[in-house]
């Protein structure tokens, strides 16, 4: 940590150059003696990822921040909130502490907190803006999460864990037996000191594959900011051997859109399917990674378009997890059906369908964008369709 770089003068340059393009002034360089000019564009570009992300340590003076693939890694403040809102209690560790963000929000919900990182330079970093930001119930200690556990032989309420996705010799990696650390491989280790163990993973895990590679997953939570999927969140319990609750949040413009299911519940019921009728919904993100199809149709009194589609329509608008659309025609596809389309622009949505939306795009000459919406589509007739809508205002 190279605190010349909190000079008044320095910090100034930095804040000042925040929307600069970097490479011209790596080029042209600076007037400061004492430090590096690399270093100083490391934190104009670290600090520029965090102006959105995480708007706590962007709006705090004097903030030191770490390379910007720390920053890319770190939970943002949204998801951040989000999962400490979930788990409260006495004591909490965090194996896997990186960048402190997830700390800084726990710290909210629990008495004491314990942050583990293992780079040295990250971990005094983290001490020092927490002083910055003002909290104080956080220890931070440089040292390997498992390895502290084994020395201190001391239990907590929670332990969360947000395993490094990045492998030495594989590169980025997405199965957790691949992770840093092997959470699979020391899970039965980490149990002796806590009943309660979460577990923060990419959103490209499969939930098959981690259900199969860890004990004890009691629920699962689908976290999706703005329509895209960003974490996953595996709560485990202790010898938990019943069924699997699954939560889907997305969050957008200050409102949560939830939808909680079984996964055996999902595996048990039979969806509804019809043919499209006046309205056509399309499932928000979360929910499709979740894998929510059937349970979906049943809960919401909605009807599948084809078993593969994910779409769904009704006659009568319901409140619906996605976005929702008033149907204008349906159109048998077949050769000549793009161009007796004759529009010029549209937004093209592909839900099992053999061509994708840039085919579709190149074949039709139709532009993005504009009020029209083109779903091309399968039928429970096993027909491929063309669904002209447009979108419901309000939703």
């Amino acid at each position: 940590m190279n605190k010349t770089l909190l000079n008044t003068n320095i910090q100034e340059y930095i804040n000042n150059h925040l929307d600069s393009d970097t490479t011209t002034l790596i080029l042209k360089g600076t007037s400061f003696n004492d430090v590096d000019t690399k270093e100083i564009i490391e934190q104009i570009e670290a600090k520029k990822r965090c102006q959105n992300k995480l708007p706590t340590w962007y709006s705090t003076k004097n903030i030191y921040y770490p390379n910007k693939l720390n920053i890319e890694q770190t939970s943002s403040e949204i998801t951040a909130r989000y999962k400490s809102n979930l788990i409260s209690g006495n004591t909490l560790i965090d194996l896997t502490g990186g960048f402190g963000v997830d700390c800084f929000y726990f710290s909210k919900f629990f008495k004491n907190v314990t942050h583990c990182e293992l780079n040295k330079t990250l971990s005094n970093l983290v001490k020092y803006n927490y002083q910055q930001i003002g909290v104080k119930n956080i220890e931070t200690i440089n040292i390997d999460g498992l390895k502290f556990l084994n020395q201190n032989n001391k239990r907590f309420d929670w332990i969360y864990i947000d395993p490094s996705r990045r492998h030495d010799n594989k590169g980025k990696v997405f199965i957790l037996k691949d992770c840093l650390p092997n959470i699979p491989e020391n899970l039965k280790f980490i149990f002796e000191f806590s009943d309660n163990v979460l577990i923060k993973t990419s959103p490209l895990l499969d939930f098959s594959r981690g259900i199969e590679e860890l004990d004890f997953v009691k629920s699962i939570h689908v976290i999706a900011i703005n329509n895209e999927v960003k974490e996953l969140l595996w709560f485990l319990e202790k010898n938990y051997k019943e069924n699997i609750h699954v939560n889907t949040v997305n969050i957008a413009k200050n409102k949560e859109v939830t939808f909680d299911f079984d996964l055996l519940e999902e595996k048990s019921v039979i969806p509804k399917y019809s043919l499209p009728k006046t309205y056509l919904y399309e499932p928000n993100s979360a929910i499709l990674k979740s894998g929510a199809f059937n349970v979906l149709s049943t809960k919401k009194d909605v009807y599948k378009l084809h078993k593969h589609s994910h779409l769904y329509t009704n006659d009568t608008l319901v409140n619906f997890p996605g976005r929702h659309f008033k149907i204008n025609s349906v159109i048998p596809f077949h050769g000549k059906a793009l161009k007796l389309l004759k529009i010029k622009k549209a937004n093209i949505t592909v839900r099992n369908f053999p061509e994708t939306v840039q085919q579709l795009r190149k074949k039709s000459g139709i532009k993005d964008g504009g009020e029209q919406y083109l779903f091309f589509t399968t039928d429970m007739e096993n027909n491929k369709i063309i669904i002209k809508a447009s979108k419901v205002l309000g939703q």
